[in-house]
């Protein structure tokens, strides 16, 4: 095989990803105005849908916009030489491997956020504002994107850093110490995450004493679930969408709940919430998907480790001094039809998943206040209750409020 063959191959599986997802998204705004099922026509009433599929049809233009822009904006820069052109930049400052990767993926990660920018202004400024999801200000919107480039400046390209130190310690073998390297980085983040890297953006503050606390201590007892650390996430100053989340293991497991879920929710509606999530706990789901992610990664690094010394990959960009930086982003190209795959078998499972934790939730609590809670979670959210079933396969990791609601029903 050639370099241009390969060059090739990657055009077409750009093209190619983009062309399904458009038809995937095309199907599914087809059901935008569809009539809400029985069991979901209390979530809008008339006013309220108009407003949701407004607001579908409004997100589906604007990405296609978006998602347009950035393939022409790929194809651009793989036809006129761009990963040469920066490659050459980064060059000039030193002869260094690991400074000029990371010089390399300075200026191409920056560039793109950059570009990004605009888009993701109006995302949160014009669309979001319109429809009365956002709380951000400008200046927050701003700092965010500072302390995001900060961060992956220092995790990022601490960890590239690392990898391609290793590659030149051991070769082909580096993805071994890659993948340990990962895996520890991994655990230590589901650890230590909600500790660390969520108060940099987020004020979080215990739950404080009161009937909500007593209520889920009480649950938490009847399932001999330990849950002492309950914190609330300041949401509200970015958005008036709602969550809650599990992090952590042992003694540094903890919950997570957004202060708009509190304003949203009646308290037995938080409680079974939190059941629910205690059932991805207790099922072991959370455990599954971290240690599925880090075999992946295994399998991702390994076939890297493959390919990475083949001058094909970076002649395949253009590229004529071949580097472990311009492999790095040759692989990655071509690895998107397999990541495509795994990603759906991920969804699968997860599809799978919240099924379980729904079934815990109803067995050890009661259905009829998560069937409520996620009802008005999906209208405050102006979420899309009739979605193309093929739409759901590829891309859902929950199944349908309407699946789920019939599984709790039954």
């Amino acid at each position: 095989m050639t370099s241009t063959i390969l060059f090739y191959i990657i055009i077409a599986i750009i093209i190619i990803n983009f062309v399904v997802d458009k038809v995937l998204d095309a199907l599914n705004a087809r059901h935008f105005n569809d009539a809400l099922p029985e069991d979901l026509q209390d979530v809008y009433d008339n006013t309220e849908y108009k407003k949701s599929q407004h607001y579908k049809t409004t997100n589906y233009k604007f990405g296609l916009i978006t998602s347009t822009f950035s393939m022409l904006l790929t194809l651009g820069f793989l036809l006129f030489d761009g990963f040469e052109v920066v490659d050459d930049i980064a060059r000039t400052f030193s002869d260094n491997p690991i400074i000029i990767a990371l010089i390399f993926f300075g200026i191409i990660m920056i560039g793109s956020d950059m570009i990004s920018t605009p888009f993701s202004y109006y995302s949160t400024f014009v669309i979001e504002e319109k429809f009365g999801f956002n709380k951000t200000t400008r200046t927050l919107f701003f700092i965010d994107k500072i302390k995001g480039w900060l961060m992956m400046a220092i995790l990022g390209g601490g960890i590239l850093a690392l990898i391609i130190w290793f590659y030149q310690i051991t070769g082909p073998g580096f993805w071994l110490y890659a993948w340990a390297l990962v895996a520890v980085f991994s655990l230590f983040m589901n650890m230590f995450y909600s500790k660390l890297i969520v108060p940099l953006f987020n004020k979080q503050t215990p739950l404080e004493a009161g009937s909500l606390r007593d209520s889920i201590a009480a649950y938490a007892k009847t399932v001999g679930f330990k849950l002492d650390k309950i914190f609330v996430i300041d949401g509200s100053k970015r958005s008036t969408k709602a969550n809650a989340y599990f992090s952590g293991f042992g003694r540094e497991k903890r919950v997570t709940l957004y202060d708009t879920l509190i304003n949203d929710l009646e308290e037995d509606e938080i409680v079974a919430v939190l059941a629910h999530e205690v059932g991805h706990y207790k099922k072991k789901h959370i455990i599954f998907n971290l240690f599925a992610s880090i075999l992946l990664t295994g399998l991702t690094l390994f076939m890297l480790s493959l390919f990475i010394s083949n001058p094909l990959l970076s002649n395949a960009l253009g590229v004529t001094t071949p580097s472990f930086h311009i492999g790095l982003v040759a692989f990655g190209l071509l690895y998107a039809p397999i990541s495509e795959v795994t990603g759906l078998i991920m969804n699968i499972f997860s599809r799978k998943f919240e099924y379980q934790a729904d079934d815990y939730a109803k067995n050890t609590f009661k259905p009829e206040p998560l069937i409520t809670s996620l009802k008005k979670l999906s209208k405050n959210s102006l979420s899309n209750l009739t979605p193309h079933p093929a739409y759901v396969f590829m891309h859902y990791s929950h199944p349908t409020l309407l699946e789920r609601i019939r599984n709790l029903k039954a």
